[in-house]
């Protein structure tokens, strides 16, 4: 028996074929309406947008303290191999994170190494308008979610993600859990996942596991809307990039290259 979600999606995708709305406008319309509707305000004018910043040049190269402490807390499976894997937050190559972005600005020492990379909690999220279950959607405090139960598989959100920053549970995960933290969801074969920006956390006043397993203090977390807060203090102080800016998905995750006063 089909379920609720699939029954939805079908529907949602035969009014498309049925009416000739195949364009991406169209598609855009019969999906992101809702999330549109949601995008917190801009920078300084008010409201939540949670958001990030990553200090390079505090970075410890070969730490993996914000690896370890994410995977434990969102029970991420450990898989054997490339295929399979999950991740929530990694490490990249300069040139794969920040491809056709030769930063003149950028240190050697910095285009040479492993950068931390996750979800970026877009401002305007292609993954979010493409869903048709609204598995993944935006809070109002610009946290990227999923809702784990509403994920058919699809995949949909994969392709509309430009940063590469969702995975997908090809093999049951829960046999490849070290240890499993009975206070965050695991999950099941077919489910998409990615960063959640620990918004259970959040939600309980704490910070991300990542930020505070840092030990050089390389992340720095919180409202980008605050014109008071430490990151937007970080912002002003330091010369921050985004992750392909030309796409205009607005990401809120920033990067610091070298110097600066924090």
């Amino acid at each position: 028996m089909i379920d609720k979600a699939r029954r939805k999606l079908i529907a949602r995708l035969g009014a498309a074929i049925l009416f000739g709305l195949g364009s991406a406008p169209a598609l855009d319309a019969l999906l992101g309406r809702a999330v549109r509707a949601s995008t917190p305000k801009g920078p300084g004018n008010g409201g939540i947008r949670r958001g990030m910043v990553i200090n390079l040049a505090k970075c410890t190269e070969g730490c993996t303290k914000c690896l370890e402490a994410c995977h434990t807390e969102h029970n991420v499976p450990a898989f054997d191999n490339p295929k399979d894997e999950i991740k929530w937050i990694w490490k990249d190559g300069y040139h794969n994170v920040f491809p056709g972005q030769a930063h003149a600005l950028a240190p050697q020492s910095i285009q040479g190494r492993d950068i931390p990379t996750l979800c970026n909690h877009c401002e305007n999220p292609p993954c979010v308008r493409v869903c048709p279950t609204k598995a993944t959607f935006k809070r109002p405090d610009g946290i990227v979610a999923m809702d784990f139960h509403r994920c058919i598989g699809c995949r949909f959100c994969m392709a509309g993600c430009p940063y590469g920053s969702r995975s997908f549970n090809w093999r049951d995960p829960r046999p490849f859990i070290k240890t499993v933290n009975k206070h965050y969801p695991t999950r099941e074969k077919g489910v998409v996942e990615k960063c959640s920006f620990c918004a259970s956390r959040v939600d309980r006043g704490l910070g991300p596991a990542c930020v505070e397993a840092c030990v050089s203090g390389a992340l720095v977390f919180g409202n980008l809307n605050d014109p008071s807060s430490e990151i937007r203090r970080v912002m002003a102080d330091n010369l921050t990039m985004q992750r392909k800016p030309e796409l205009g998905t607005n990401p809120s995750v920033y990067y610091i290259f070298q110097g600066g006063d924090v």
